[in-house]
């Protein structure tokens, strides 16, 4: 095996298993920037160690005992330095608590989960909870994180740095939270994931209309989430969404990348083993509640969507009725948006737009690009050509992302050139 395929081989290993060697770090060493420390140090000496001796039959292992070594080490000298503290301490008549190094060190199991409830602590900022996610869970260097959130690597390594600071500052337990503080930061977790995902489906700003790379490493993180915390019912409702919504990426983008929409697409492009994992795991979040939860909702519409053949065989009045269920649930503004879009479809296009025009006023949508957005869809679906594409240029000047505005500034101009009767 020469030097290069070595190294592709280090690099798919880390890929895979950094996660894990990170999580089970956390335990040993109770400090994530240490523990993300020992765990590129085992990195390192993967690269300097199997270009000469060959990878070993089990190179996750391998990695785990290196960084366990240098784990071990690092106690030593700590045990050395705490032996001197000790003796100062003692001859000033203070307590002294041994600690328990080889029970910490012997201690191995999957700690991912509680390395996600670690990346969402209360005392971090929404923006430092996705990108440690992305760093320690996802696995993401801090180029590649840069390069999604289009920022530089620089500003990404100091967020990540301004995290761990204050983890460590605010004495942040790194244990599994238990209760209502863990079903509050299972929420946040799940949050992160989904804010991911939606980054990816729906990009707010630059060139690409999608990032389907976000969105794989959601629906990753989303899946892990289904084994880690089986017996959550909104664990498998947001993985049976983003499954659902993933399986239409290829579809949402014509050949030279401009937007498709929803109608426009060609279902045979669907991922239908996404779908099929999507409408698994939906069962699953049903088997388990009978009340489901907002991302359970949100995959019912989308299980709607992906059931239909085509456009018109969609029930929208279903749709509609899972917005107003989701609604009640502590629905936002958008929510009824998404719901007027449905009445429009399942009721005719003057149901939807008084549903728009009742919601128009809310502090939620301005600035919103999609407000206007659907407005001038049912408005042009009225037969009101002019104030649809008012509706589609202010929708243009709105929207942040290159695609959507020239989809929007297309439309508007198609509504102009309609012959006036």
């Amino acid at each position: 095996m020469t030097e290069e395929t070595t190294r592709a081989a280090v690099e798919a290993v880390w890929r895979l298993e950094s996660t894990r060697l990170v999580a089970g770090l956390v335990r040993i060493v109770r400090d994530v920037g240490l523990a993300e420390d020992l765990a590129q140090d085992a990195l390192v000496a993967a690269l300097d160690t199997w270009p000469r001796a060959g990878i070993p039959d089990r190179p996750a292992a391998w990695l785990m005992t290196i960084a366990k070594r240098r784990a071990v080490d690092l106690y030593r000298r700590h045990e050395r330095r705490d032996v001197l503290y000790e003796a100062i301490a003692r001859d000033r008549g203070a307590d002294v608590v041994e600690p328990d190094f080889a029970a910490a060190v012997d201690h191995v199991e999957d700690d991912v989960l509680r390395l996600m409830f670690v990346c969402c602590h209360p005392s971090l900022t929404a923006e430092a909870r996705t990108t440690l996610t992305l760093k320690l869970v996802g696995g993401l260097s801090s180029r590649e994180i840069a390069r999604a959130y289009l920022t530089s690597e620089a500003t990404i390594t100091q967020r990540v740095v301004r995290a761990k600071r204050t983890l460590a500052e605010a004495g942040a337990a790194l244990d599994e939270p238990v209760g209502a503080e863990r079903a509050a930061r299972l929420a946040a977790v799940l949050g992160v994931v989904y804010l991911l995902f939606n980054e990816g489906y729906s990009a707010t700003e630059g060139s690409d209309w999608t990032r389907p790379d976000l969105c794989a490493e959601a629906v990753r993180l989303g899946r892990i989430l289904t084994t880690l915390v089986p017996d959550e019912p909104e664990v498998h409702g947001l993985s049976a969404l983003m499954e659902l919504q993933s399986s239409r990426l290829r579809a949402r983008v014509g050949p030279d990348g401009e937007p498709v929409l929803l109608a426009d697409q060609d279902r045979t492009r669907w991922d239908h083993a996404r779908i099929r994992r999507g409408l698994d795991a939906l069962d699953r979040s049903a088997q388990l509640t009978r009340q489901p939860g907002p991302y359970a909702l949100q995959a019912a519409i989308a299980a709607c969507h992906a059931r239909a053949a085509r456009p018109e065989d969609t029930d929208w009045a279903a749709v509609a009725d899972l917005y107003e269920r989701l609604g009640r649930l502590g629905g936002t503004a958008v929510t009824e948006l998404n719901r007027a879009v449905a009445l429009g479809m399942a009721y005719g296009p003057a149901a939807g737009l008084t549903l728009v025009d009742q919601i128009a006023g809310e502090p939620a949508l301005k600035g919103y690009h999609l407000l206007p957005s659907v407005r001038g869809d049912l408005l042009e679906r009225l037969g009101r050509p002019d104030e649809a594409r008012a509706e589609f240029e202010r929708a243009a000047e709105l929207t942040r992302n290159d695609r959507e505005r020239r989809l929007l500034l297309e439309r508007a101009a198609a509504l102009s050139r309609l012959p006036r009767g």
